[in-house]
């Protein structure tokens, strides 16, 4: 199934009062950014497995950035973010239509594959735009992400959870610098298409991976080595 760049919310977002494990009142809207550089990919499936245990009145956005035409990042700090403050984007459209949903979701779901140890290209480059918002005084942008959510998904063919250390580490301290909490990696074993199928223990957690109380995150370095 080929994923457009931009889905429309599955949901509008509502105030969602359940029992049980969703018992919270909360406006909860999760945007889902794929990185991948194929479609239907192993950490696709495996998020689509996640999120179809959302409930229904929780909205979902999906944003696959391999059909986003997002020029590479530029550091402008040391030409004052010119264009921001003047409601124009460096980036232009993609951009800005990434910027309005990244801080329109409650919760930002990075769904990518494990290249080299770490995020793929697609990912990184959006990723990268967040130093250009944050360095932004008008788009106020670590002041409204502080308190939401980051989460990660991603299929790796190493079979050892401890080669994406580098990767949590680093979503980890990022999500600390922003005052945001981090679920953690919900991790999967594939390299060849559906090799995901074949990892149960993977799909099992998926059934679970939302539902987990989420700390606000604390630098690598802050927290006590017993506890990592």
């Amino acid at each position: 199934m080929s994923t457009p760049a931009f889905e429309s919310p599955a949901t509008t977002p509502t105030e969602y009062r359940a029992t049980g494990e969703w018992s919270e009142a909360a406006r909860r809207s999760y945007l889902f950014v794929l990185g991948s550089s194929r479609t239907g990919g192993n950490t696709e499936v495996l998020a689509r497995a996640a999120a179809d245990q959302l409930p229904p009145q929780i909205s979902q956005r999906w944003v696959d950035l391999k059909h986003v035409r997002l020029p590479d990042f530029r550091d402008g700090v040391h030409q004052g973010h010119q264009g921001y403050e003047e409601g124009v984007f460096p980036g232009g459209e993609a951009e800005r239509q990434l910027y309005e949903a990244t801080v329109s979701a409650t919760d930002i779901v990075f769904a990518a594959p494990m290249y080299w140890y770490g995020m793929p290209a697609q990912l990184k480059r959006y990723f990268d735009y967040w130093s250009g918002w944050l360095n932004a005084p008008s788009l106020e942008f670590q002041q409204r992400m502080a308190g939401r959510r980051l989460w990660n998904i991603a299929a790796r063919a190493d079979p050892r959870d401890e080669m994406a250390e580098g990767l949590i580490a680093q979503l980890t301290n990022a999500a600390a610098f922003m005052g945001m909490s981090y679920g953690g990696a919900l991790l999967g074993r594939g390299v060849a298409r559906r090799d995901i199928y074949r990892d149960q223990a993977a799909l099992a957690r998926a059934k679970t991976f939302f539902r987990q109380d989420v700390p606000l995150a604390r630098f690598t370095c802050d927290v006590p080595v017993e506890q990592q």
